[in-house]
């Protein structure tokens, strides 16, 4: 099995390297420093269940790698409608692209039976510009539990967790999902297939909807937020309000927000990727997480109050510590 990693920051990497232990093929596209130690040393991961270091193909030229089976996307979710040059040489008929992004992703209505079937996502594919770029009919849909820093160039260091959740759009038990879990897991992942993805999107998201905002407004860490009273309603509140809207489009997760926030007061003191990327000049990735929801509210027509509240006061940090999205291939 031949997979491309696109992005090779901590998750990429990370993913890139268990894959590459496990026997696949895999080639990293990054640039700068980070290409620099990959070429020089490899990939180095430092984990609690064991370091490793393995010496992938790394490039940043995307014909190197050439056509594979899987393309594993590790870029933010503002990078994708530019990384056409980056992906058309990984592609053949076949080739999936399995996106490890936060938030709405941009082929959410893609393969969903009902009133919205095909419908565009506006806030993550304006005009259409990202699926032009990663067709829908590509997507393999993928949420990831784990968390990674890069710790330095070439150097992973992974926290805890090492599920990553996989599915078709349209829930269809594929040969495509099938091959790339068990790659995942002779890697020492898990990579459940899951008939309904979208469940796990949702779950995922009640977490950054609500903490990864608040953490760049205040600068607080995960624990922070849960211990104050005041923060911690908002947080039930905003998390609420997302499955409303998540039920108002068909998807029910089963999941109790207490145990929600419960779980990220567990993580400790933890900054959300938000909060990092605005502490490094880095643009955010709200649109993904919130925006995107808020325009599905309307689309479902629910109130969320909070959420466009939230929403709001996001979009004004945006705008003021606004700076040039980088490269797609320096996502790593």
């Amino acid at each position: 099995m031949r997979v491309a990693v696109v992005g090779a920051g901590a998750i990429g990497a990370y993913v890139g390297a268990c894959l590459h232990r496990a026997g696949a093929e895999v080639g990293m596209i990054a640039r700068g420093e980070n290409l620099a130690a990959l070429r020089a040393d490899g990939v180095r991961v430092l984990s609690p269940r064991g370091d490793f270091q393995v010496h992938p193909l790394a490039t940043d030229d995307p014909e190197e790698i050439g056509p594979v089976d899987h393309v594993l996307l590790g870029l933010k979710a503002y990078s994708y409608a530019t990384c056409g040059p980056l992906i058309d040489p990984l592609l053949k008929e076949d080739t999936s692209i399995i996106a490890a992004q936060n938030g709405i992703p941009w082929w959410y209505f893609h393969g969903l039976t009902g009133p919205h079937e095909g419908r565009r996502v506006e806030t993550v594919d304006p005009g259409g510009a990202v699926s032009r770029v990663l067709p829908p009919r590509r997507a393999i849909g993928c949420v990831v539990y784990a968390a990674t820093e890069l710790e330095a160039p070439g150097v992973v260091r992974h926290l805890e967790g090492t599920r990553f959740s996989i599915g078709e759009p349209d829930g269809s038990d594929s040969a495509r999902c099938r091959e790339f879990s068990e790659a995942m897991i002779a890697g020492g992942l898990k990579c459940p297939v899951e008939p309904d993805v979208r469940r796990d999107i949702w779950i995922k998201l009640m977490g950054n909807i609500a903490f990864n905002p608040i953490s760049a407004l205040t600068g607080a860490t995960l624990a922070g937020m849960c211990r104050h009273d005041g923060v911690r309603g908002l947080v039930s509140t905003m998390m609420a309000e997302t499955l409303e809207i998540a039920g108002a489009l068909g998807c029910h997760p089963d999941i109790a927000i207490e145990r929600r926030i419960a779980g990220a007061e567990r993580t400790g003191e933890h900054k959300t990727s938000t909060l990092q990327d605005l502490e490094k000049g880095k643009p955010l990735e709200l649109a993904a997480m919130l925006t995107a929801v808020v325009e599905l509210a309307d689309l479902a027509e629910v109130a969320a109050p909070t959420l466009r509240t939230i929403g709001a006061l996001g979009d004004l940090l945006e705008q003021r510590t606004a700076a040039p999205a980088p490269v797609p291939a320096g996502a790593g």
